[in-house]
This record gives structure tokens, C-alpha cells and sequence, in this order.
């Protein structure tokens, strides 16, 4: 039955703008060119029925044959959709005997577009049907929609993303996904204007929303009865809210939960049982952890891949391959849903108190390794799981009883701490377990001493102070064990280091040395050598030769690349100080160059402290005084502050009142000013020389926002010291709302403190 159509197939007129994904018809026709069987995944709502269409109506007059839509939602059974696609194309009544082979018979010879439609519920059939068409057709092609991929040969996938949460092109001043709130909104609401502050709140719904289109419609239908705020504060509950959906839509997309209902339906038991338990995972994750956390009655380990993978090609699941590792994570709609049936369950505190452990191993084995050749490869992975040793602490801080998970995390976390700069964040955990468990044992004074090392590292002498007494206090009673014992002379010898008291600072660290040393410590033995040194620079003393030569050899014996920038930073200071400065900007640049700049801002600032000192001794004033106020600024976002960093503040004196001198005191302000203003990398590449000297600093209001409104909002009363709490009464959102801001935040500007944010709303002006 070969023969051309008669009328091309009719594609459903759009009934609202399609708004947004530019890229994304771009990147999925460019698929059609490449493959003649092209599949858009995701999970429910996400839009892949409007892409398909769009895409369709702009490639139609390419297909003579028609581009033909064949809608499958209401098809139950697969044995019928031959017959189905057969009828959409007109050739002949429901009773023709072969239904496949009328339509093979009809498309053999045409040049058309066949766009299928939901096609997960009957999977099989529809790869079956694909592959025949495609073998018989060598003219026809496929556009699917499906929530799982049909796996037929020469497939391409296109997973479709959520709509954009930042502006483009397109929409500068406001995201795709504001851009369909709004669109949404102006339909239900004639009066709706984005005003600053509701941009702000609409925003904020849109990324608890995900960027999920249905999601986000469903929510500004609210507004015929309630307020963006309103909105944005019942979202907690977001399934009992969206639930307004047009009555001319399929059943399951007239409600947020009946989308992800059909998803869950589609899924095994066991798929099921994986979501539910996956949802206590607060951001990315490995396979290694949902082997450690999520295996039990009902999903035994040698099965977790193949289930992982089913909710993977399901679309519940999103992934990305993250070095070595693939990472996984679920949308925060589908936590919330995954996490309603853990809780049903019975199993949620159960699978949080697993969570806790597999997080605490992490820690302890990273402290382990942290001086040798994964030092790198830790710091990215401790960073990658922040979120769940937050996590993990907070379930901590929640249950009852003794206080000892949570101090064994918080305290195995230094080295976190020490390579990502969140040391107001330690020392807040650090805090609250030592408060809730009082109990006299090792563990206490190892938390004391990395408590003591964090407020060293602030410039918080007399809280260091406070730590190390505590300490000595301790001890008798734990019989003056040695391992105690070092640490506490090390944290003794390091608040000397910092309050500017050199002798004794000496001294003590001299001890400290030979109790690491004989206890074959060598990651201690190689930081004490650092301290050492810079305590010897400041007495002038030749020591810090040897000193500084032996932090390097521990360093490269190990190949701990982290700690050797250090090593190379320090022995760039003893150059300094015997006079040969071009050696040492050579050195202390070559520390700068292999630093991983995110994990160790504190270390950053000392270099572009001492390359500021060199500059200065080459006779480059201005840019000495830039780089000074780089290293302030840096050091701010660091959660310290030069003023209590005692061995380098006399140098910086030195130097700052000789380049007042010879610049003049405005000269010297306005270049310490101009490096004030330098972003991270902005700071780096200039003490690299990799870019020219920096401008006038520009007007505030100039300054490139990196912020939505309703987050510099938020920032600007963290730096006024507010808690969450008083910033959602502040705001009138509520309370898991500001966390979330100050979460993303934290995130978008890659800090872990809220010091840094303060530091940050600072320096931008922000509020």
C-alpha cells in the first residue's frame, strides 16, 4: 500500500508561548542530522512532549511525507500500537488484519517524521515497532518522547534539562525558568508584574522547583489565590500545593504528584525501594555509598547496580562522570517524593544513621591518607561531599544522647578544614558537640586541639589560648598520654607562632618536632618545620634555613603536592629573608601556580602577601600595594584576618609603611583598594603576571552582580551577623527557605562559611 500521503500530518497548534530552549532544539535537531532514531528523556514534566513539538514544526518542511505525532498516554496495552500509529496516519479502520505490515507496506517509500509520544509505559512495543520502521523506511524517522530510553541500535538521547535558573541571550535579565513563571502567571493573573522584590521570591520557587516546567506552571497557577511569598513558603509541601493543573490535561500532569507518581509507577519494586532510600543523600553521590548506605532487606549489594542503572534510564536518577567517578543525584522534587516513602517506610532513621557512619569512615580515612600522594584527590572528594557531612552532623546534632558521632566527625574534618577554608564552620560544629559531651577522654582533647588549630588559623588567639588549657587540664587525668601530649605542645607552639611571641614560640615547636619525629609522624613533623621557619625568619635566624629545607624533603618524600606549596612557600620566605628576593617571588609563585585555588584560599593569601614584599624590594610599589590588598581581601574570604596572624604581620608593616612613603598615602590606598576589588582569580593571575595591572576599581553599582536579588539580599544580612531565623523573619520567607539561599550561596560563590559570604557582601557592596 505504497503511494504518497495525501495531507501532511497536523501538528497541535501551541495554545501558550513556548518559552526558552534555544540550545536545546539546537543540540536535539542537531541529533536528527546525525542519527534517524532520536530520543528525549527525562522525567515527568520536565517538557520533552513541547521540545519534541517545537522541534518538529521547524524541521516539517524537510518531510514531504508529513511529520506525524502519535500521542500514546492513553494506549494500555502495546499490542496495540501498530494499529494506533496506523490509524494517526490514516490507512484504514481499526479492523485491518496486519496492522504492522499496512504500515510498513505505507512507509517504505516515504520521506516522513514519526514523533511518538510517552512512550515509556509501553517500552517494548515501541522499540519493536521503531526498529521494523526503520529497517523497512530508509527515509523515515523516529522523535521520541519517552522517560527511558528505547534501546534500539543507532539511537541518539537527548536528556532533556531543566529550564535555565540564570539569564542568557535571551532573557538577560531573568531566567527561562522566571520567564515561564511569569508568561504563567500574566495568564491567571492580568495584574502580575515582576517587580524586584517578587523577581526575587519567583526566583527562589523556580530552583526549589528544579527548573521543572510542569512544576513551575502548576505553581504560578496558585496566584489566583495566593501570593509569590505564600507560594514560596508552602513549597516545603509541595505536592498537596500543586495541584491545579488545566483540566484539559492528561490526569498526570494536572498535579505535581501525579507526574511522579506515573514515574514511580513505571518503576520495580526494587527501583522503588533504591528511591525511597536514595532520597537520604543531600546532594551527589557515588556508587560506593549506595552500596555502603542503601543495601538491606529487600536489595542486596550485588543487585544495587543494575537497579541504579534502571532508575538511571528511567530518568529519576541524573548522572555525570566527575573524574574517575560517576556521580549521581535526584532532583529535589523527587528527594522530597523518595523521601515521603522512606518515611512511610519505617526506615528513614535507620538509613540516616548509615548515612552518618559511611560519612564518618570517609573522614577517618582521609585523616588517615592526608599526607601522601591522594592529598589532591582527597580534598576534591572531601568537597564533593560536603553536603552530606553537613548533613551527617545535623542528624548528629539531632539525636539524643552522647555527643561522640558528632565529635569524631567534626573533629576527623581538620584537614577538610584546612584545605577548604571553612573554619567558622568547623569550629560552629566543633562547638556544639564539645558541649554536649563533657566526658574526659581522648577524643575530647583531639577535638580541643583542631578546635585550637581553626581559631590559630582566625587569628583567634585568646580562644587558642582558652583550647590549649583545656588541654593541659586533661591530661593528668588520661595519664598524660604522649600522642595528647604532642598535640597539645603543637597547639601551644602555634598560638605562640601567632600572638608575635617568637622565643618561646621556638621553643615549644623545637619540642613538638621531637615528639613527632619519634613518634614517626612525618605530616605533623613537616608542618611544625613550617611554623619553625617562619618563627626563625622573624628572629632572623638562620635555623629557619634547615628548617624550611626539611618541610620540603618530608613533602616530596611523601608527595603530599598540597602540603609541598607550602613547603615551597616557606622556603621562599627564608630566601626573602637572607636578601634574595627574585629567588623567592620565584619560589612562592611556583606555590601560588600548583595551589587548587578553592581548597585553600588561606594559603593563597600568604603568597600574595609575600610576592606583594617582593615587588616592593624590586622597586614595584604599585603593584606591591595591589597585591597587599589582594592578600586582605583574600584573606577575609578566608575567615581570617591579618591582625591576628602574628608571624607575618610585622613584614607586612614593614612593607606597607615603606610603600606609603615612597607611593604617597593616596597613591597607596587607591592601588590597595584596586586589589581589594580583584576576584580570587583575578588576584592570582595578576601575582602570576598572567594579566596586566588592574584599573580604577569600578562604582558599586558597577560591579558585576553574581547573585539573584533575593540572595544579595541575603548575603547582606549575613554580613550583619543575622541568623537564619532572623532572616526569614526579615524576609518573610521561611526558615528552611533562608537555608536554602544561604546554601546556594554558598555554593554558586564557592565558599563553605558564612564568614566568607560576609566577607564577600563586603567587598561587593551588596544589599
Amino acid at each position: 500500500m505504497g503511494g504518497r500521503v495525501g495531507q501532511a500530518g497536523v501538528l497541535p497548534a501551541e495554545v501558550n508561548r513556548f518559552i526558552g530552549r534555544r540550545q536545546e532544539v539546537s543540540r536535539a535537531r542537531a541529533l536528527m542530522s546525525r542519527g534517524r532514531l532520536v530520543t528525549l528523556t527525562g522525567p515527568g514534566g520536565i517538557g520533552k512532549t513541547r521540545l519534541a513539538l517545537r522541534m518538529a514544526a521547524e524541521v516539517r518542511r524537510s518531510f514531504p511525507g508529513g511529520v506525524w505525532l502519535v500521542e500514546l498516554a492513553a494506549l494500555e496495552d502495546g499490542d496495540q500500537l501498530a494499529q494506533t500509529v496506523a490509524a494517526r496516519l490514516r490507512l484504514g479502520n481499526e479492523a485491518m488484519r496486519d496492522p504492522l505490515a499496512t504500515l510498513v507496506d505505507h512507509v517504505a517509500d516515504q520521506r516522513l517524521l514519526l514523533v511518538l509520544d510517552n512512550c515509556e509505559h509501553v517500552l517494548d512495543a515501541c522499540a519493536e515497532l521503531v526498529a521494523t520502521l526503520l529497517r523497512a523506511a530508509p527515509d523515515v524517522q523516529v522523535l521520541t518522547t519517552s522517560r527511558q530510553t528505547l534501546g534500539v541500535g543507532g539511537e541518539c538521547v537527548f536528556p532533556v534539562p531543566p529550564l535555565a535558573l540564570s539569564g542568557d541571550g535571551e532573557f538577560p535579565e531573568r531566567s527561562e525558568a522566571v520567564a515561564l513563571f511569569a508568561d504563567r502567571a500574566a495568564a491567571v493573573r492580568p495584574d502580575f508584574a515582576l517587580t524586584a522584590r517578587k523577581a526575587a521570591v519567583v526566583e527562589e520557587i523556580c530552583r526549589r522547583l528544579d527548573g521543572v516546567p510542569l512544576a513551575i506552571e502548576l505553581a504560578a497557577a496558585q496566584l489566583r489565590a495566593l501570593s509569590p511569598e505564600e507560594i514560596l513558603g508552602r513549597l516545603d509541601d509541595r505536592f498537596k500545593m500543586l495541584t491545579a493543573g488545566s483540566r484539559a490535561a492528561l490526569p498526570r500532569q494536572r498535579t505535581l504528584r501525579a507526574a511522579i507518581d506515573w514515574s514511580h509507577d513505571l518503576c520495580t519494586s526494587q527501583e522503588r525501594l533504591l528511591w525511597s532510600r536514595l532520597s537520604v543523600f543531600s546532594g551527589s553521590f557515588d556508587l560506593d555509598a549506595v552500596d555502603a548506605i542503601c543495601t538491606g532487606a529487600g536489595l542486596e549489594q550485588d543487585q544495587v547496580l543494575g537497579v541504579l542503572v534502571g532508575l538511571v534510564d528511567k530518568s529519576v536518577l541524573a548522572c555525570e562522570e566527575r573524574g574517575a567517578r560517576m556521580r549521581y543525584w535526584l532532583l529535589d522534587t523527587l528527594r522530597a517524593y523518595g523521601r515521603e516513602q522512606l518515611a512511610a517506610s519505617g526506615e528513614e532513621h535507620a538509613l540516616r544513621e548509615r548515612h552518618r557512619d559511611h560519612y564518618l569512615r570517609v573522614a577517618e580515612q582521609a585523616e588517615a591518607a592526608w599526607f601522601g600522594p591522594d592529598q589532591m584527590g582527597w580534598f576534591t572528594r572531601l568537597r564533593r561531599e560536603h553536603p552530606h557531612f553537613r548533613s551527617a552532623l545535623e542528624f548528629c546534632a539531632q539525636e539524643p544522647g552522647p555527643a561522640t558521632p558528632a565529635l569524631t566527625l567534626a573533629a576527623s574534618m581538620w584537614i577538610h578544614r584546612l584545605g577548604f577554608g571553612s573554619f567558622n564552620e568547623g569550629r560552629r560544629w566543633l562547638g556544639r558537640a564539645l558541649a554536649r559531651d563533657e566526658e574526659t577522654s581522648p577524643l575530647r582533647v583531639k577535638a580541643l586541639f583542631v578546635d585550637g588549630l581553626l581559631a590559630v588559623l582566625q587569628g583567634d588567639i585568646d580562644a587558642a589560648q582558652s583550647r590549649v588549657a583545656q588541654c593541659r587540664a586533661l591530661l593528668p587525668a588520661l595519664g598524660d598520654d604522649p600522642d595528647l601530649c604532642r598535640l597539645t605542645v603543637t597547639l601551644d607552639g602555634l598560638v605562640a607562632l601567632f600572638e608575635g611571641d617568637f622565643p618561646r614560640a621556638v621553643a615549644l615547636l623545637e619540642d613538638a618536632l621531637a615528639r613527632h619525629q619519634a613518634a614517626g609522624d612525618a605530616g605533623n613533623a613537616a608542618v611544625i618545620s613550617f611554623m619553625l621557619t617562619t618563627a626563625c625568619v622573624n628572629l632572623d635566624d638562620p635555623a629557619a634555613t634547615a628548617h624550611a629545607e626539611r618541610c620540603l624533603e618530608l613533602c616530596e618524600a611523601h608527595d603530599a603536592q598540597w602540603s609541598r606549596t607550602h613547603a615551597l612557600w616557606v622556603l621562599g620566605l627564608d630566601h626573602f629573608r637572607c636578601g634574595r628576593h627574585e629567588r623567592a617571588g620565584t619560589l612562592v609563585r611556583q606555590a601560588l601556580r600548583d595551589k587548587p585555588l578553592s581548597y585553600d584560599q588561606w594559603g593563597v593569601a600568604q603568597c600574595l602577601e609575600v610576592l606583594g614584599w617582593c615587588a616592593a624590594a624590586a622597586g614595584r610599589g604599585e603593584r606591591a600595594a595591589t597585591l597587599l590588598g589582594a592578600a586582605g581581601a583574600t584573606w577575609e574570604v578566608a575567615g581570617s584576618a591579618l591582625t591576628g596572624l602574628g608571624h607575618l604581620q610585622a613584614g607586612h608593616e614593614r612593607c606597607a609603611s615603606a610603600l606609603r612613603a615612597e607611593l604617597g598615602d593616596t597613591a597607596f590606598a587607591a592601588a590597595v583598594l584596586a586589589g581589594q576589588q580583584l576576584t580570587l582569580e583575578q588576584s592570582v593571575a595578576h601575582a602570576l603576571e598572567e594579566s596586566p595591572a588592574p584599573g580604577p576599581p569600578p562604582a558599586p553599582q558597577e560591579t558585576p552582580a553574581r547573585l539573584t536579588r533575593r540572595e544579595s539580599e541575603v548575603a547582606a544580612l549575613v554580613a550583619e551577623g543575622r541568623t537564619n531565623k532572623e532572616i526569614a523573619a526579615e524576609l518573610t520567607i521561611s526558615r528552611r527557605t533562608a537555608e536554602g539561599h544561604v546554601e546556594h550561596i554558598l555554593t554558586k560563590l564557592g565558599f563553605t562559611s558564612r564568614a566568607q559570604i560576609a566577607a564577600w557582601a563586603a567587598r561587593n557592596h551588596t544589599g
